[in-house]
């Protein structure tokens, strides 16, 4: 891990003109939506990378245990297995949406990545439907990953029951 600069030398104007304060990357199989985050980006004048891609998996390596904040909202429908792979594969809207058995199939996939890309006091959020089976979700990953978990916003959208669920490394001090 490369360790922090010292940075107590530099005015809070140096800092600004030479340090960004976080990198943002964000991912999405639909290359409408990266354009569509870039903008907003720009927009908001937030600096960050759209990258086309599924997951983090062309960085996977390299961004083992630095990431501190992961937000991942998965297409959580639940459909069938077949339309979720497809919807995957073409990288359209239904992507968005289709989540395969029990609106999972996506999910679970990204779930066994998470481990591997949190730092150690990084945080996970994980948007989800009842359906999903939260508290299965929450097991899951507390029993395989040491990651305690907390839904911290629950609000109905339409027909969604949508809850926000944040994950966190167990603290060890």
């Amino acid at each position: 891990m490369i360790p922090t600069p010292r940075l107590s030398h530099l005015s809070a104007d140096e800092f600004d003109l030479v340090y960004e304060p976080a990198v943002y990357l964000c991912t999405d199989i639909n290359p409408h939506a990266c354009k569509c985050t870039y903008r907003t980006g720009i927009e908001n004048q937030i600096p960050l990378n759209s990258i086309n891609t599924s997951f983090a998996l062309p960085f996977h390596s390299r961004l083992a245990h630095v990431i501190d904040v992961i937000l991942f909202n998965p297409p959580y429908v639940p459909t069938i297995s077949s339309e979720a792979t497809q919807a995957q594969d073409v990288g359209g809207i239904a992507g968005s949406w289709a989540g395969g058995s029990d609106g999972m199939q996506v999910t679970n996939r990204f779930l066994d990545m998470v481990d591997d890309l949190l730092s150690p006091r990084g945080r996970f959020y994980l948007v989800a439907v009842k359906e999903n089976n939260i508290p299965e979700i929450q097991r899951r990953m507390f029993d395989t990953y040491g990651l305690e978990s907390t839904v911290v916003l629950s609000r109905r959208a339409g027909r969604e029951h949508l809850s926000v669920i944040r994950f966190a490394r167990i603290d060890k001090s």
